[in-house]
């Protein structure tokens, strides 16, 4: 199947301000794109791509003073098949995790580990180590949190959501990251592409969507608190230890978000009209640093 994507983005800045974004395609998907613009803006800047501590591309710009808009559209291929399910998947000892996983496991900026580990112990504890025990953990945080976009702020934590019992995609992925951490699994931070693929159309505005991966039976595995079922057609951009890692956009001083659009649905035909979705500038500025 093919995969219809892309975001237009609008700034307005006060002066000539550095950016950087992380709104690239990431690696593991480059092979499956068919067609794609480069990245555009408007007015014309030059911008200088670089790879970030974690292999995510990211590029820099200098927006002028006025208004600064960027433009990416694509056609990716797609398996048409749903996230992976391995219920025999077995969590991997501490001792004998890669070293690259150790830092999926500690502390970060949203998911503060030392505040949920007695939680964490006391709910899931008891519970098959494995792929059953990160789908308790998914179902536990799927039924707390009530999801809406009028929920979403910026600077809540794990702990907070854990506590407010509210969020958007951003919040269910960070609870659930630090109560896998708690539990020595390690769980790091994905944002993509997610459309209504295979799923009812969801009358709220399109988006950017937020989403976990654990290491288990050597292997990453994908989840997902927020819907909790398996979805298909998600395409990574970027992948940190939690959403400090990985803005979408990043201003080095003040800025206006004007315009934020972002389509994902699957192409019938390969000269299909472009389809996007108003999104309330409220709403997506929580994803711009």
């Amino acid at each position: 199947m093919l995969i219809r994507l892309g975001y237009e983005i609008a700034i307005e800045c006060q002066q000539q301000t550095p950016l950087i974004s992380l709104l690239e395609i990431h690696d593991d998907r480059q092979s499956d794109i068919k067609r794609q613009t480069r990245v555009l803006t408007s007015p014309s800047v030059l911008s200088q791509p670089y790879r970030d501590l974690f292999g995510n591309v990211c590029r820099r710009f200098v927006a002028p003073a006025g208004s600064f808009r960027i433009l990416y559209d694509a056609v990716v291929e797609d398996s048409g098949l749903p996230d992976e399910v391995n219920t025999l998947a077995v969590e991997t000892p501490v001792e004998k995790l890669p070293d690259e996983c150790l830092g999926y496991l500690l502390g970060s900026r949203y998911c503060e580990t030392d505040h949920m580990s007695g939680a964490a112990w006391s709910l899931f504890g008891h519970l098959p180590a494995g792929w059953a025990r990160v789908q308790a953990i998914c179902d536990f945080v799927h039924n707390r949190l009530s999801f809406s976009y009028g929920y979403a702020r910026a600077t809540r934590t794990a702990a907070q959501a854990y506590e407010e019992r509210v969020g958007v995609c951003r919040d269910f992925a960070h609870l659930a990251i630090t109560l896998c951490r708690c539990m020595n699994i390690p769980a790091r931070y994905v944002n993509g592409y997610l459309g209504d693929i295979g799923v009812p159309a969801d009358p709220a505005p399109m988006d950017f969507s937020a989403w976990f991966e654990v290491w288990l039976d050597g292997k990453w595995y994908t989840f997902d608190a927020r819907h909790n079922v398996p979805r298909i057609g998600r395409v990574v951009v970027a992948r940190g230890r939690d959403a400090t890692d990985v803005p979408l956009l990043h201003s080095f001083g003040p800025h206006t978000l004007t315009l934020f659009k972002v389509w994902t649905y699957e192409q019938e035909a390969e000269h299909a009209p472009m389809q996007t979705r108003r999104v309330d500038r409220t709403i997506t500025a929580r994803m711009l640093a």
